[in-house]
């Protein structure tokens, strides 16, 4: 029987009910907008205080349980975070009953950091390799040692983070009334404590010091240097859920990798044409599914997300499905292209949908609808106006990245002046909340959050925003020279760790 809920599915053959006996639809959920809070700042500048280039952080990735928090800066550092506020269980069953969003403030502390790159120079190319940190990837952990991926420009590094006990010698010399000699206490057969040496002399009795084990250390050591194997700068990597291979992807190439072997990899796609002049696109961001071992995703310039099956050819240039949005006929402009490039992708934790970022929209695919984006979420359309400027002074080709949140109902992404934004990806959810990334952010909901749904064939502006320069779509300023750029979202809490400049900000819902 129908409880009015939803409709069962019926064969095709049957007749259709009367339009009478149709049951009513289910009102879509919709959810309450997270309360957000500031947790904590890492790194934070004083005022008047200027930024180092070499400082600036240019990844973050939080690692599959969340205990572990890695950021790596332009001048080749990773500096690691691990969770303090997350009491230890005797059994896994206690730990996954335990609720620690609830507990109150998630805490994190800093635990060591390691120079990962160090700048190259490519004699055969004259060209500068820079140390900046592309990526950064946490493996599994084995053995009490954490291990994780990061790349710049040309080399692919595997690292083992892992503590080390440091030996203390904490009594020099033991005293010389109970100091052994020959193996029997001191003062046997020696009045003070000597032995003879053959009637040459006197030899002293051996006294051997005490060793304790006081204090431990973290030692970061490289496991695995992969390279020699991208002509161009590397922008993305991603681990495979059998635990056991990796890519690795520049702007025309994808290689396969195994993580015990890094002296060969496999290319599994090229989009390089056989004339460099006919090249239209290039690989942009590329993700291994989160469950499917032989199943990947890869963006491209031109505003597409490709899925490929690896079970299908050695080399993967034929795509089995294809995601993109067309623009409406008429609309294209010289900045088209530019702004329909998409910077970075991500799968749901669930691997149904992809969520990727382009410079003015934030858009959420489903996996098993290629037709386009079930989501659609204007971020900058109150810049459309000012796309000229935007490109005279480079800022249009700036790369923000996207994250999810573990349940999939919420995402979010940066934006200028250094602030992140938070959309509810839910049917039916409005939530659109704006943060900047300071001790004591200023929380605003947004009036026009421009989110198009599904149904709409095609994009349309949901406001021009403000004529004069440096207005927002609410009537705020904004400043370009400060962007917040990376971001990543706790795999389990309400958790988002952002990047502005050199400090590390967390926020808490």
């Amino acid at each position: 029987m129908n409880n009015g809920a939803a409709t069962p599915e019926r064969s095709p053959l049957a007749s259709p009910p009367p339009p009478a006996q149709a049951p009513s639809p289910t009102p879509p959920p919709t959810t309450q907008p997270l309360d957000w809070r500031f947790s904590q700042v890492f790194g934070e500048r004083g005022a008047g205080e200027e930024v180092q280039d070499v400082d600036i952080i240019s990844a973050i990735e939080f690692n599959k349980s969340g205990h572990h928090l890695a950021t790596g800066d332009r001048g080749g550092r990773v500096v690691l975070f691990e969770r303090t506020d997350v009491k230890d269980h005797g059994s896994r069953k206690e730990a996954e009953k335990a609720d620690y969003s609830i507990s109150g403030h998630p805490e994190f502390r800093y635990k060591t950091e390691f120079q990962s790159h160090e700048p190259e120079f490519d004699y055969l190319k004259s060209l500068e390799i820079e140390e900046k940190i592309n990526k950064i990837k946490w493996c599994q952990e084995a053995n009490g040692a954490v291990f994780l991926l990061s790349t710049n420009d040309k080399t692919v590094k595997l690292w083992k983070v892992q503590e080390k006990k440091v030996k203390k010698v904490s009594q020099m010399n033991l005293d010389r009334s109970t100091a052994p000699i020959n193996g029997r206490p001191g003062g046997v057969g020696s009045p003070n404590g000597t032995i003879s040496n053959g009637g040459v002399g006197t030899l002293a009795s051996l006294r051997l010091p005490v060793v304790t084990c006081q204090e431990t250390s973290l030692c970061a050591s490289t496991r695995r240097v992969y390279t020699h194997a991208h002509d161009y700068h590397i922008n993305s990597i991603s681990n495979n859920s059998d635990g056991e291979t990796f890519i690795s992807a520049d702007d025309l190439r994808i290689n396969l990798w195994n993580l015990e072997i890094s002296n060969q990899s496999f290319n599994i796609v090229d989009v390089k044409p056989t004339n460099m002049e006919d090249l239209t696109e290039v690989i942009t961001s590329a993700e291994f599914h989160p469950t499917h071992c032989n199943t990947l995703a890869y963006s491209s310039s031109k505003g597409s997300i490709r899925l490929v099956d690896m079970r299908q050819s050695a080399l993967c240039d034929t795509h089995s499905q294809i995601f993109e949005q067309h623009e409406a006929p008429g609309s294209r402009s010289f900045f088209t292209e530019i702004i329909a490039s998409i910077s970075d992708i991500k799968f749901s934790k669930d691997g149904r949908h992809i969520l990727s970022r382009d410079y003015m929209t934030l858009k959420l695919w489903d996996v098993k609808m290629n037709s386009g984006p079930v989501l659609t979420l204007q971020v900058h359309e109150y810049l459309r106006p000012k796309l000229c400027d935007l490109y005279e002074n480079d800022s249009i080709f700036d790369k923000f990245e996207c994250c999810q949140s573990g349940d999939g109902s919420r995402v979010a992404t940066g934006s200028y002046s250094n602030i992140f934004r938070v959309f509810g990806s839910g049917s039916g959810s409005n939530e659109a909340t704006t943060l900047e990334a300071t001790r004591n952010p200023t929380r605003r909901q947004l009036q026009n959050p421009g989110r198009t749904a599904r149904s709409l064939n095609t994009l349309r502006a949901v406001r021009r925003g403000a004529e004069s320069t440096g207005i927002d779509a609410n009537g705020n300023t904004y400043d370009l020279s400060t962007k917040l750029l990376h971001l990543a979202w706790h795999p389990t809490e309400n958790l988002i760790a952002c990047a502005a400049a050199n400090s590390l900000y967390m926020y808490y819902a």
